[in-house]
């Protein structure tokens, strides 16, 4: 009788709780992917891709037609971002350059965002290892709002040494839109002259 009391009296377990779902991961590579297809004026008209990859504080990049025509670079850098309502990023990083061109370039990218504005700039100096009397010092920089998600619009300036330019520093306007991870872009430099250089950006990032 005390055995089948003592029995009857017993509780059942309480089921253990369930375990909570742990957050998804963070992708561990990102990947970029860009052509520009530049017409230019009295001159030959070419294509500049760039694929890029981050992963962490690493980034990677391969360009071509970019310091000059028929030649190739390859860039390792270190990714620094941080920010709230000011975000900003800066990737210093070291490059080869070979082909038409040969030489090491130190680059520097940064970005600052606030609201929906955004400047951003991607500077080098390539020191030519054939003739030093050809190092040259290249820029591209971009100021957009962002008036929608998937639109923005701005101003932008660019010195290259891919082509020859009446003007050292080339400036002009860009509208773009995107839709989910695929960009397109329009930049017009040099608006004010009769033919003024047209560059098309079509890109995604995932």
């Amino acid at each position: 009788m005390l055995l089948a009391g003592s029995v009857g009296a017993q509780t059942a377990p309480e089921p253990s709780p369930a375990p909570e779902a742990s957050p998804a991961p963070a992708p561990s590579w990102s990947f970029g992917a860009w052509t520009y297809t530049y017409v230019v004026p009295d001159e030959r008209d070419y294509v500049q891709p760039t694929i890029t990859a981050d992963h962490d504080w690493l980034h990677l990049e391969a360009r071509y037609n970019y310091e000059a025509l028929d030649a190739g670079s390859l860039w390792l850098g270190l990714n620094f971002a941080g920010g709230d309502a000011l975000a900003w990023e800066v990737v210093p990083m070291i490059g080869g350059v070979v082909g038409h061109t040969w030489g090491v370039a130190p680059g520097l990218k940064g970005a600052l965002s606030w609201w929906k504005l955004e400047l951003s700039t991607e500077d080098e100096y390539v020191v030519d290892t054939k003739d030093h009397r050809d190092s040259f010092f290249y820029s591209w920089s971009e100021l957009a709002l962002a008036p929608l998600e998937w639109c923005r619009v701005g101003i932008a300036g660019q010195r290259t040494h891919a082509y020859d330019t009446a003007r050292d520093l080339q400036r002009g306007f860009l509208a773009g839109a995107s839709y989910r991870s695929f960009h397109l872009t329009a930049y017009v430099f040099d608006p004010d002259v009769p033919k003024p250089t047209v560059v098309v950006a079509v890109g995604a990032s995932f």
